[in-house]
């Protein structure tokens, strides 16, 4: 059985951000290298792909050397300011996964690319799941609501299982890398069940965290 692979170039913004797909990516871009990027991905309605930093640092200096899969990002909304810098807001598209990389080509990185969708079980077997992950991240949303942490109505929480689970895992309070893990699990049974398990655990610290010091300003936010 032969796989066609279909690959194709994406630029590549190299960040110490893990971006989920069906997520939101808000960017202040500075940089000449990458208002030349933003400015063709613009201009030929193309994404870009954002990727973890392995080594090296976001911005003025050598480009950084990303982790290999990465979630594509295509722009909804560009804010032109007077200095010449953008306000760029974008929504996460595709997994992908980097097969190889041009630091010559362009100021910027360039990856030879393919999708890397998740593989997703069966209606049956992920809506158990997802309203079973539901429930705790209802349940740790709201804690941070009621402290005054966070304006979100949980409410308006997908219904797709897998946006779901994007969505909680972008919520997470955790490092980059162990959202780079999250974005890297390879079938959509496995990234609930981790999902699961990690919000029971901050299900409890947020409570503990609440009754030790009441409303602690700052325990949230989406980085």
């Amino acid at each position: 059985l032969k796989v066609m692979i279909k690959m194709y170039e994406l630029p590549l913004f190299p960040l110490n951000t893990v971006l989920f797909p069906g997520t939101p990516l808000q960017l202040h871009i500075f940089e000449e290298r990458y208002k030349q990027m933003m400015g063709e991905c613009i201009a030929q309605e193309k994404p870009f792909g954002v990727v973890l930093i392995r080594r090296g640092v976001e911005a003025l200096g050598v480009l950084a050397d990303p982790h290999r899969i990465g979630c594509s990002a295509k722009i909804i909304d560009v804010q032109r300011l007077d200095n010449g810098h953008l306000n760029i807001t974008a929504i996460g598209k595709d997994r992908f996964r980097i097969l190889t990389l041009d630091s010559q080509s362009q100021p910027y990185l360039l990856g030879m690319v393919d999708n890397y969708p998740i593989m997703e079980q069966a209606p049956e077997t992920l809506q158990p799941l997802a309203e079973r992950l539901l429930a705790r991240l209802d349940r740790y949303l709201r804690l941070l609501v009621d402290a005054g942490m966070i304006e979100l109505d949980p409410s308006h929480l997908p219904g797709n299982p897998l946006l779901l689970a994007y969505l909680a895992a972008a919520l997470l309070q955790v490092p980059p890398i162990q959202k780079q893990q999250l974005l890297s699990i390879h079938d959509a049974q496995s990234l609930m069940d981790r999902l699961t398990n990690i919000y029971n655990r901050e299900v409890a610290l947020a409570r503990r965290l609440l009754t030790d010091s009441g409303s602690q300003q700052g325990l949230f936010s989406l980085n």
